[in-house]
């Protein structure tokens, strides 16, 4: 049995780890055990404890450790001490799932993949998209064609106005593109300015032959994400967004295929967060490395990062 540990007990940490973590362990008895929640707000811990089904609380990691009793730590960290803590973590040699956005730079991220790179110490990235089930679907549709040619992804949201969002929180589309259409070969981005955030466009050459687009719109006054996969004579598109916006449409030579929406699953199982566990749970208990890795998603972080330098440099100009 896997005994793992929570450290980090936010909002983001109920709907896409603790509550994946404890339908596993409800589904699959044996397997793993919950064994502790770790947050500076120890009455937060009790009440992950409560809830989730972890045996114990902490409110400092240091002690979770040198107790024992823990085999791996799914960290859910804020963006400045993901780096610090994934690389305690893997420098002690203990199994982890460690958050996007991986660093609060691209300084930090490297670090952590260099950390990576020489402890080998097995681990994941929670980046969710790889695991949402209706994606992977679509991957699956497309491929039957080919491949997909060109590849959209728009990640629209209501006033996020953060100046690191395309850092932060766009890390997510541009991987998920990735994920589906391979590694990039080059990219271009375009800043569109004139309301309270910055919007963004981001055209990708993939090394295999495909093109695609990201779109960013922070403020757009929705929640919503959409992926489409364009093939020769076939199309995907993935709806994924807040509530019941969970649909999958697929097209075959000019005449819809497939429909569905996710209305009645479980949100954890619909937005990849069960996906992931399932991953972890897998890899740890065969001995081998959880997907995808710091190394993996490192390129997209390396993308997102240089959009944002790019765009603080073309607002420098402008003054």
């Amino acid at each position: 049995m896997i005994r793992i540990a929570l450290v980090g007990c936010g909002e983001h940490s109920e709907g896409s780890h603790a509550a994946p973590l404890a339908r596993y362990a409800a589904e699959r008895p044996g397997e793993i055990s919950l064994a502790a929640a770790c947050d500076l707000n120890l009455a937060r811990a009790e009440e992950f404890c409560q809830r989730f089904g972890f045996a114990r609380a902490y409110s400092d990691l240091g002690k979770l450790l040198a107790d024992g009793g823990t085999d791996a730590c799914v960290t859910v960290m804020p963006v400045e001490r993901i780096a610090e803590v994934g690389a305690l973590l893997l420098e002690r040699g203990v199994p982890c799932v460690v958050e996007k956005p991986l660093g609060a730079s691209l300084s930090e991220v490297e670090e952590l993949a260099r950390v990576a790179r020489e402890t080998k110490t097995p681990h994941m990235v929670s980046v969710n998209r790889r695991f949402l089930p209706y994606l992977n679907r679509a991957v699956e549709f497309v491929a039957a064609g080919g491949g997909p040619r060109y590849v959209r992804a728009t990640m629209a949201r209501h006033a996020r106005d953060e100046a690191d969002f395309i850092s932060t929180t766009a890390i997510h589309a541009v991987d998920a593109l990735r994920h589906v259409a391979g590694e990039v070969a080059d990219f271009r981005s375009k800043v569109i300015g004139g309301g309270a955030a910055r919007w963004y466009v981001i055209s990708l050459d993939f090394e295999g032959g495909a093109a695609g687009q990201v779109e960013i719109l922070p403020t757009a006054g929705v929640v919503e994400e959409t992926y489409e996969l364009f093939g020769e004579g076939v199309r995907a598109r993935v709806v994924c967004g807040s509530g019941s916006q969970k649909l999958l449409r697929c097209w075959r030579g000019g005449r819809p295929e497939v429909e569905e929406a996710a209305d009645g699953q479980p949100e954890d199982v619909c937005n990849g967060g069960y996906g992931e566990v399932v991953e972890f749970v897998r890899a740890l208990g065969a001995g081998a490395r959880p997907s995808p890795t710091v190394e993996d998603v490192l390129p997209s972080a390396r993308i997102c990062y240089s959009v944002a330098e790019s765009a603080a440099a073309s607002l420098t100009k402008g003054v």
